[in-house]
């Protein structure tokens, strides 16, 4: 995901939802990820860093480098199955 990117701007008009629906498992590669959950928590990743986001999530790329993790839920998994 490219610097500026954020779910709630860039994929909430896609889904409908406010937040992020899918419980994401899995690890950064490069760039930095923050995460803000619907309770208020909030969490920040980056390269070589391990991942376990529950639903209801909204997200975004810090800095200016381009964010590139590896997710392993299963929706993830769904989502990149051929139409």
């Amino acid at each position: 995901m490219e610097p500026g990117w954020r779910w709630s701007s860039d994929v909430k008009p896609i889904t409908g939802t406010d937040l992020c629906t899918v419980h994401h498992k899995g690890y950064a590669v490069t760039g930095r990820l923050h995460v803000l959950m619907d309770d208020g928590s909030e969490i920040e990743g980056g390269p070589g860093d391990a991942h376990d986001i529950p639903p209801s999530h909204d997200a975004w790329v810090v800095g200016d480098e381009p964010y590139v993790g590896i997710d392993l839920s299963d929706e993830m998994a769904e989502d990149a199955k051929p139409s």
